[in-house]
């Protein structure tokens, strides 16, 4: 596998932002095809080298021989703020899938092969992402995913992102799956795993019963385990197993 730092400009940021990028290098079986590609969210607090230095995940990825890219996103919530000036929801659905297969040309434009994830806050980002752009993203998993923003405290930060309780529905993951069965649109396929210790056991329990109950074809996993890099580094491998059938 080839391992890039990318520091390139962002039109949506307006900034300079990075992105860690895995690359397979095993082409010799067939080197027409596209590499399937995933997106790999971080967590509040996380950039986009932590994947990488908390976790065996290149070694991974080469044993499925996909891509992997890994953006910042610092502590945004995968959003387009509601009193900022930055718009990472864009960013990271739209604007960053065109840029890496600018920059990467063998990245696959495929739906069923471009899939995104992520664990805690990019969990959230991971579902969120993928039912708005579903034309996109085919497939999406969260881990231990902080779903449950409508009941964050308010204050500066919270209300700066989402908006004031009450009024942050727009941004969550079950208002992007009502819109995408109302318009009518291709529902990509989801993996929610959580540990049975973990603080947001409850949330993602709802959140399977929720896209459950709309129709989405769901996986969900409960195994023994908290809000830890130990449980993710092994549930990726899961992931993994998972997207490349």
């Amino acid at each position: 596998m080839a391992l890039m730092q990318v520091d390139f400009y962002s039109k949506v940021l307006g900034m300079e932002t990075s992105m860690n990028v895995i690359i397979p290098q095993n082409i010799t079986s067939n080197t027409d095809a596209d590499f399937p590609t995933l997106y790999l969210l971080h967590g509040m607090g996380d950039n986009h080298s932590t994947w990488l230095r908390r976790t065996s995940v290149e070694r991974y990825a080469a044993k499925k021989n996909i891509a992997v890219v890994m953006p910042a996103a610092q502590v945004a919530w995968y959003t387009d703020m509601e009193c900022g000036y930055k718009n990472y929801f864009t960013f990271i659905s739209k604007e960053l899938p065109g840029i890496c297969r600018a920059f990467f040309p063998r990245m696959s434009a495929k739906r069923e092969e471009t899939w995104i994830a992520g664990i805690s806050m990019g969990g959230y980002g991971a579902l969120k992402t993928a039912l708005w752009e579903s034309d996109t993203f085919g497939r999406a998993a969260g881990l231990s995913g902080a779903y449950c923003i409508e009941t964050r405290e308010s204050d500066r930060y919270w209300n700066g992102i989402f908006g004031e309780p009450g009024n942050r529905t727009k941004h969550t993951v079950e208002y992007a799956a009502e819109r995408l069965v109302s318009e009518g649109r291709l529902k990509p396929e989801i993996y929610i795993v959580c540990g049975t210790e973990d603080h947001h056991i409850e949330c993602n329990r709802t959140m399977q019963n929720t896209l459950t109950d709309m129709g989405f074809d769901v996986t969900y996993k409960e195994p023994p385990g908290g809000h830890t890099w130990e449980f993710w580094d092994k549930e990726i491998q899961h992931v993994l197993d998972w997207l490349v059938k």
